[in-house]
């Protein structure tokens, strides 16, 4: 037997979707207003997970301008059947009072590369949709959603069948599930094991309380049964390194064994600065019929086993990115909409990444920012900047971001005087601090900008020859960037990206030329 080490998507990869098709395993995570939509992975053996398509690239298939941040794309739904990829999910439109605007959507592709179809509306009752295939039917699920105040908002798990043909649901709803008493039962499931369907859920929120429920029943319909050890998977309560369990689904292997994947958080002193994670666990079935985790008790593992040898070494990661293709590569990200709507381009200058300055870092429109997870507690990023800004409205950099709320910049722009100048602004839920500046006694337009991150702690450096680093500022706090801390609701990560503004509209860019990230 081989341990695997937890968890096996490091950094932002939340609420995970797993499944099989003969060898491969395939896993999609939520994405919320990062572009493009829905990530997917691929694997072999549970152990090596390697990025294959984001579905949702094509702006033309997905809208997300103007969604607040903790808003867009929630917990894709991705299954097979009959040789055809089936991907559903959420775009939440609002976040705040008591509303959601949940609309959920269904689109196919015949190769998990697509090209996938135009999405079909299916109803906006609720989020966290998924599909299942029964012998002669498919059944979409979603959590309900009630808005009234008197009510509980998570009012349960409703279920109705879905007409391939028509590209529609069809027939009643059927509320199969309210609940155990953990509450905030959402992310629902089924799956046909033996002579039962069973349903698996999250409950407990997606904080600290979270966990997986199980309920089984003879008829798709229900009634179902809840789990007499319920929860199946919780780390509440527990001084656990995964932290925030939930949100799981089982999946068998070619050899009869079981999993669970799930998300997970790995918090420092409380605060997920990595965001939520995917994790897996050996899972049984106990005589009675009810999955448990193999080595018992219902508390997630820091590692798990599969039954043959990969070679795998353990190596540090280190990512360049010199910008040679047309294509920006998929593990950087743009807020709400496109590269090409974004004005970030590969294309306008060779072996450089170009972004033309758009709106504020605090804006929800045309942001011009591109960045990637931080998936490591220690890391060094350094890029390679060419900028020539003309005014104090001119302003380009390297930014460790959560949302437009939360973030720390350092950046290059001018003062008043002309001089170019270097400082670090950061936003702390909308409240905005500038370090002292820098004023540069040469016009130079070739910056070297570096972070290194420790844990909970930030510093900021540049350069103008790549060789001698100068701090910019003191050292910050990374826990501003995480779930914990932000107002409101936040279920990303932290990022590390580029970026360029231009709040004078003249047209102004900045030019990268690399881009380094690696694991101290």
């Amino acid at each position: 037997m081989q341990t695997v080490q937890n968890p096996v998507l490091k950094g932002f990869n939340p609420d995970p979707s797993i499944v099989r098709v003969n060898q491969d395993y395939y896993i999609a995570v939520s994405t919320f207003e990062w572009f493009p939509g829905v990530h997917i992975y691929h694997s072999r053996d549970l152990v090596n997970w390697e990025f294959v398509t984001a579905p949702l690239s094509d702006e033309t298939k997905v809208n997300l301008t103007g969604i607040d941040s903790a808003c867009g794309i929630w917990a894709p739904n991705l299954t097979y059947c009959n040789g055809k990829f089936y991907l559903i999910y959420t775009i939440v439109y609002t976040n705040r009072s008591r509303y959601k605007d949940p609309h959920n959507f269904i689109i196919t592709a015949d190769n998990i590369n697509g090209p996938w179809s135009m999405p079909v509306f299916l109803n906006c009752s609720g989020f966290d949709p998924a599909l299942f295939h029964d012998e002669n039917k498919k059944w979409l699920v979603n959590m309900a959603l009630d808005y009234r105040i008197k009510n509980e908002r998570f009012a349960g798990i409703d279920l109705q069948e879905y007409d391939e043909e028509k590209q529609e649901l069809i027939g009643p709803v059927y509320r199969i599930f309210k609940g155990s008493e953990i509450g905030k039962t959402e992310g629902p499931n089924i799956i046909k094991h033996g002579e039962y369907y069973y349903l698996t859920v999250a409950e407990g929120g997606t904080g600290f309380d979270h966990c997986v429920t199980v309920a089984r029943s003879k008829f798709i319909t229900g009634p179902y049964e809840i789990d007499p050890e319920n929860p199946v998977l919780t780390s509440r309560n527990s001084s656990c390194s995964l932290q925030r369990a939930g949100h799981g689904q089982v999946v068998d292997s070619t050899d009869g064994r079981w999993y669970m994947v799930h998300l997970c958080s790995r918090p420092i002193s409380g605060y997920s600065i990595l965001g939520r994670e995917t994790a897996i666990q050996n899972v049984i079935w106990n005589k009675e019929g009810w999955p448990r985790l193999e080595k018992g008790g219902n508390k997630p593992f820091d590692s798990f086993e599969i039954p043959y040898v990969t070679k795998k070494e353990k190596l540090l990661l280190y990512r360049r990115e010199d910008f040679d293709e047309e294509n920006i590569p998929y593990d950087f990200m743009t807020l709400r909409n496109s590269p090409e709507t974004c004005h970030i381009t590969t294309k306008e200058r060779k072996g450089w990444l170009r972004i033309y300055g758009g709106n504020s870092l605090s804006s929800k429109f045309k942001q011009g920012l591109l960045a990637r997870r931080q998936q490591h507690f220690d890391y060094e990023c350094i890029t390679k900047m060419q900028f020539s800004p003309r005014s104090y409205r001119h302003l380009a950099g390297l930014v460790c971001y959560y949302n437009y709320d939360n973030y720390h910049y350092l950046k290059v722009s001018k003062d008043e005087n002309f001089n170019i100048c270097i400082n670090i602004t950061t936003a702390d839920n909308g409240n905005i601090i500038d370090s002292d500046y820098i004023i540069l006694e040469e016009n130079v337009e070739i910056f070297y900008l570096k972070a290194v991150v420790h844990r909970e702690s930030l510093i900021f450096y540049y350069s103008l020859d790549s060789i001698k680093y100068i701090q910019v500022g003191n050292t910050l706090d990374m826990t501003i960037l995480s779930d914990e801390h932000v107002d409101g609701n936040g279920f990303t990560g932290a990022m590390i990206g580029v970026c360029c503004q231009d709040l004078m509209g003249d047209g102004i860019y900045a030019d990268f030329d690399w881009f380094e990230y690696r694991e101290l």
